[in-house]
């Protein structure tokens, strides 16, 4: 690695600001922000911030040439089944006056995408080899972001890693109003398996991907827990002090509980991390949810 050379983190968040300290020890690092209430939030003065929107083609146009390296955290539209953010972006980095201006696309780009493009594997154990079978908009827009994403780095000789992740997770970022409102899960022969990652892990991984991803290479960034969705959310509520949530039949929930959440409650999968952890040589800091919860949840 190049020290010091320009890194351009799109989508700059609570897992970016994670990254940021050890990232800062290797690069130059920008971040791309949409707006200016985004730019005043900015805590970290030696990052430049470069402002631009992934819905606006025309304010990405400085972005050509602009960087060694890229993390892409954004996440896509909120509608539809292609996500434009991702093609915006890309098609910027590759612009066609790039190479009469002498201009160099990205050496490596790390992707950070969902382990919702699986789809209900049935609780099945899974590894990267499983087919992506998306059953909602939100994991095909996902699905659309890595398949152009591979195809641009193929033909570009971009070294493209992707990322997939599942529930993120820290003390400042869990379902408390969910617990606090008693939303039902399910009762446990019909709950799904759910698959979490701590904040800090996540981040620590893609400072890892960035460094020791494999080009064209996806990685599951999850870690070693192993339960269902009901018993998360009984952790959780042991550990704030609240009551536990109801259990209802999967035939009642359509009437408890909304479109958006009951379609998280229908898919159930168990993820491997295991090609994460050799190739990329990551030890979790947190390696299950039990661990990564502080004893006293405060609220």
């Amino acid at each position: 690695m190049d020290t010091f050379a320009p890194l351009l983190i799109v989508g700059f968040g609570d897992i970016a600001r994670r990254a940021a300290p050890p990232l800062l020890a290797s690069y130059r690092v920008t971040a791309l922000v949409r707006d200016q209430d985004a730019r005043a939030r900015g805590d970290m003065p030696a990052i430049r911030v470069l402002q631009g929107d992934l819905d606006d083609p025309a304010s990405l146009v400085p972005l050509a040439g602009f960087a060694e390296r890229v993390v892409h955290l954004a996440p896509p539209p909120d509608h539809g089944r292609v996500d434009t953010r991702t093609r915006n972006l890309i098609e910027a980095l590759s612009g066609g006056a790039m190479v009469a201006q002498g201009l160099h696309l990205p050496s490596r780009f790390v992707y950070i995408s969902t382990t919702g493009v699986y789809g209900d594997c049935g609780g099945a154990l899974i590894d990267e080899t499983r087919p992506v079978n998306p059953h909602t908009d939100r994991a095909r827009r996902r699905v659309d972001a890595e398949e152009r994403l591979l195809v641009w780095g193929r033909e570009h000789g971009v070294a493209v890693t992707i990322l997939r992740v599942p529930g993120i997770y820290a003390s400042d970022r869990l379902p408390i109003e969910r617990v606090r409102k008693g939303t039902p899960v399910l009762v446990d022969p019909e709950d799904v398996y759910t698959n979490h990652i701590h904040a800090d892990d996540l981040a620590r991984i893609v400072c890892a991907a960035l460094e020791r991803g494999g080009a064209g290479e996806i990685y599951n960034a999850t870690d070693d827990t192993d339960l269902k969705m009901g018993e998360w959310f009984d952790l959780i509520a042991d550990r704030a002090g609240l009551q536990r949530p109801p259990r209802i039949a999967r035939s009642m929930a359509s009437n408890l509980i909304s479109p958006a959440l009951l379609s998280f409650m229908s898919e159930s999968r168990r993820i491997s991390n295991g090609k994460m952890k050799r190739d990329l040589g990551i030890v979790l800091q947190y390696p299950t949810v039990h661990a990564g919860l502080p004893d006293r949840i405060e609220w």
